[in-house]
């Protein structure tokens, strides 16, 4: 539909007009506009401000009445995992166990498609509960990672082009010693070979060369490695060279391209050793969980302006606690991340806001800690700064990318109409978001997904998970836990 104002008056043209919402800008200056309205020409927010005043200024193509919404920047998911939404139901209580059958099927028992299909789930699930930009490790972290071959990170990388969100797929060598066997499962029969640290590394480059950049820019690769942890993992003490040539060989690929970096799982002074050892700290680092740091750590990362991804809901924040009160104080850029997905956790990042709001509170006996505002700011401003994106997502301002997302307020659950940032941190879920929007792109409406057939993307999920159980003989893992009912633990 077009807008047209009075013809006597000049009119600037838009591609897109969002009216009657409440604008949540997550800007400079905070500001949350009542009866706001955005405009968007091509890929870009071209104006903010109330409705009547973008009404008399622009005509538009497309006009969406976000009345009773709240107009927000699309949220950003600062750690997850590639390949876990397929697995998520595995193992009920068994944590030992599903982490076994992450390693048994990344390495032998995950085709082309499966890395494929699972890249098409994830990113559904994240665009229909309002999460525009995701970061991924193609694999389980510092502990395995499918790169024997880059055709894996290629289809991936391809399904969420295709599906029209952002991504960051994070890639590196699988945790040392090398080498590692992997099966190949598009030859008949599957081919077993043996992969070590140099062919990894050949891999990891052509990711680079063939994926960054993806979807007109939308997917970026950024490199990680495993945690070089002595004090914790005696094996490591022997590998301590192996570790530092990593480093060496892994960041000068990442200088080369302009990439990003990334660990998964750094507890206390590991992030030290990060730095005096192996130089992996700095603006453009983002180390997540990082539970128990020390004063050292937090000190070092105020020093390097390295960020910190926080993961309120993961298993690694109940074996220690990312202290995310005291980075902040410290200065510390601190984002949210899912770890998704999981047996107990999907990509919602408005349970994992909640989460952490009140994993803090318990901490300190303190129900002040972590205004609503600032949990906020860790899935949109804060987390663009953690993947230095912040010239270009995470807040509605004029200039930036118009990734944005309407979440309905007008629900039970979310009345009265007042007070909307506490509405959207407290009270509303993922299943609130009606309307996603990348790049000026609608990818959903009125929350239905315009830019792949969801049913069709379930159906092959089912299908694929099929061919996975049978190909890792782990369909025991399917069966209910003995302890699932009535007893107080596992």
């Amino acid at each position: 539909m077009t807008i047209r104002n009075d013809p006597g008056a000049t009119t600037e043209h838009a591609d897109l007009l969002i009216e009657h919402g409440i604008v949540i800008t997550v800007d400079e200056a905070r500001r949350v506009i009542e009866d706001g309205a955005v405009a968007v020409r091509g890929d870009r927010i071209i104006a903010l401000g109330r409705t009547d005043e973008l009404r008399a200024r622009y005509s538009a193509d497309k006009i969406i009445n976000a009345r009773h919404k709240a107009v927000l920047p699309g949220l950003i998911d600062s750690h997850a995992h590639a390949g876990h939404a397929m697995l998520k139901t595995l193992g009920g209580g068994d944590g030992d166990a599903w982490m076994e059958a992450c390693q048994t099927i990344y390495t032998s028992a995950s085709s082309p498609e499966f890395w494929e299909v699972d890249a098409r789930l994830s990113a559904l699930e994240r665009l229909k509960c309002g999460t525009t930009t995701g970061v991924s490790m193609l694999g389980g972290g510092d502990s395995i990672m499918r790169v024997d071959d880059p055709i894996y990170a290629q289809r991936h990388a391809l399904a969420v082009a295709e599906t029209g969100t952002r991504s960051v797929v994070a890639v590196g060598p699988s945790r040392l010693p090398a080498p590692l066997a992997y099966v190949d499962w598009s030859t008949e029969p599957p081919r077993q070979r043996e992969v070590d640290a140099a062919a990894m590394f050949e891999v990891c480059e052509e990711i680079v060369r063939t994926c960054d950049g993806q979807g007109d820019g939308r997917v970026r690769i950024a490199i990680t490695l495993p945690v070089y942890a002595p004090q914790y993992e005696q094996s490591h003490q022997a590998l301590a060279a192996e570790f530092r040539q990593q480093a060496q060989d892994y960041m000068g690929l990442a200088r080369r391209h302009g990439l990003t970096f990334t660990q998964d799982g750094h507890r206390g002074g590991t992030l030290t050793l990060a730095h005096r050892e192996l130089g992996l700290l700095g603006p453009t680092s983002f180390m997540s969980h990082s539970i128990d740091l020390t004063e050292e750590d937090i000190a070092l990362c105020r020093e390097t302006q390295t960020k910190i991804v926080h993961n309120p809901s993961a298993i690694m924040s109940i074996l220690g606690r990312c202290p995310v009160p005291e980075l902040i104080e410290a200065g510390v850029t601190v984002a949210i991340g899912s770890d998704g997905a999981a047996p107990d956790r999907g990509y919602d990042l408005f349970r994992h806001m909640f989460q952490c709001m009140h994993y803090h509170r318990r901490h300190f006996r303190d129900p002040d800690i972590l205004p609503h505002g600032k949990v906020l700011e860790m899935v949109t401003i804060d987390a663009a700064k953690a993947l230095s994106l912040d010239h270009e997502i995470g807040s509605l301002e004029v200039g930036k990318k118009a990734d944005i997302i309407l979440v309905d307020l007008f629900k039970p659950h979310l009345m009265p109409m007042n007070m909307p940032v506490y509405r959207v941190t407290c009270f509303a879920n993922g299943g609130d978001v009606c309307t996603t929007i990348v790049d000026g792109k609608i990818l959903m409406e009125d929350y239905v997904v315009r830019t792949v057939d969801e049913h069709a993307v379930l159906e092959a999920v089912q299908e694929e998970s099929e061919r996975m159980l049978e190909r890792s003989g782990l369909r025991h893992l399917t069966a209910e836990s003995a302890n699932l009912w009535r007893a107080a633990q596992y």
